[in-house]
């Protein structure tokens, strides 16, 4: 057994009291706790990551990363692998409260045109009766009375706590979308329940563009295809054959895409170089006299509730 030290403790608390973190404010955590930017170091960063996972595992915890879908940029959190009635204990929210997230989770992942969110009226009138069984549902006797009565402001004040929490989000359009929380947690149930995948990653495609072709249900997340075409010319869709209808993306935003990403990569080692090109013009003889920056550390704040299902909150 891999004994964690405070480094790995310390990266373990900013995703459970935080939530889930954007790449590059958990690689500054990162650089804060061990002088290190992931960047120029990847094969240790991956080994706190591993070491990390190893000792979860023994309580079904995960630290994983995915992509949030509405801007492309890499995220990562601690997730629950399990999903039992157990876990339903763990929860801050009300009965009601769940059923409400799950009529919009559906209403958004089951879209058939991909576009990922609903808006925020279409979320307010999600019936909460259409979440319980519909031998339930028939009856009016037997539709719970926290059902009934959940209120138009109660809902309101829920849409309000679950983008808090980063279970939704609002889209720039202002509309109601998948917080990453949720793209993280519920990925067993986007397969459960055949939400199709992106062509090109295999993660569920919420928000993709789609095939145009009639009877092709080929969808590919727009950050996917920016990587493809930067790789390839000629873009065929797998399902059809077709060429793929490139007119929103062209071939310079895709390989500006990847240029970015390789940027990304290496940015902070950039400071590094520069300091020791000003000391070489100064004549500084001293090869080693830069010092690597640290980043502060911004690893406290809210706690995260972490629960065991990442279905029923």
């Amino acid at each position: 057994m891999v004994t964690l030290s405070w480094k790995h403790h310390t990266l373990i608390q900013a995703l459970i009291s935080r939530g889930p973190l954007k790449e590059k404010e958990f690689h500054s955590i990162f650089t804060g706790v061990t002088g290190r930017n992931p960047g120029t170091v990847k094969k240790i960063f991956d080994k706190y990551l591993l070491e990390i996972n190893k000792e979860l595992s023994y309580v079904h915890f995960e630290l994983k990363a995915c992509r949030d879908q509405y801007d492309g940029q890499v995220c990562y959190g601690v997730v629950n692998n399990v999903s039992d009635d157990q876990s339903k204990l763990g929860t801050k929210y009300s009965v009601p409260q769940i059923a409400f997230f799950k009529g919009i989770i559906e209403a958004i992942a089951q879209d058939e045109a991909a576009q990922g969110c609903i808006s925020g009226f279409d979320a307010l009138n999600i019936r909460l009766e259409n979440q319980i069984s519909s031998e339930a549902s028939s009856s009016q006797q037997q539709v719970p009375p926290a059902f009934r009565n959940f209120s138009m402001s109660q809902k309101e004040k829920t849409l309000d706590e679950l983008v808090r929490d980063k279970w939704l989000c609002r889209t720039r359009e202002g509309n109601i979308g998948l917080g990453i929380r949720s793209l993280l947690d519920l990925r067993s149930w986007f397969r459960n329940n055949d939400v199709p995948s992106c062509e090109v990653c295999n993660e569920a495609g919420v928000k993709a563009d789609l095939c145009p072709t009639d009877g092709c249900n080929v969808r590919i997340h727009k950050y996917c295809l920016k990587k493809l075409l930067s790789q390839r010319d000629d873009k065929r869709c797998s399902g059809c054959g077709k060429p793929w209808p490139l007119s929103k993306i062209t071939k310079s935003e895709a390989v500006d895409e990847a240029m970015n990403e390789e940027e990304s990569e290496t940015q902070a080692a950039a400071p590094k170089s520069k300091r020791k090109r000003q000391l070489r013009s100064h004549g500084d003889s001293t090869e080693n006299g830069s010092s690597q920056a640290s980043l502060a550390s911004t690893s406290g704040a809210n706690a995260r509730r972490v629960t065991r299902s990442g279905h029923s909150r």
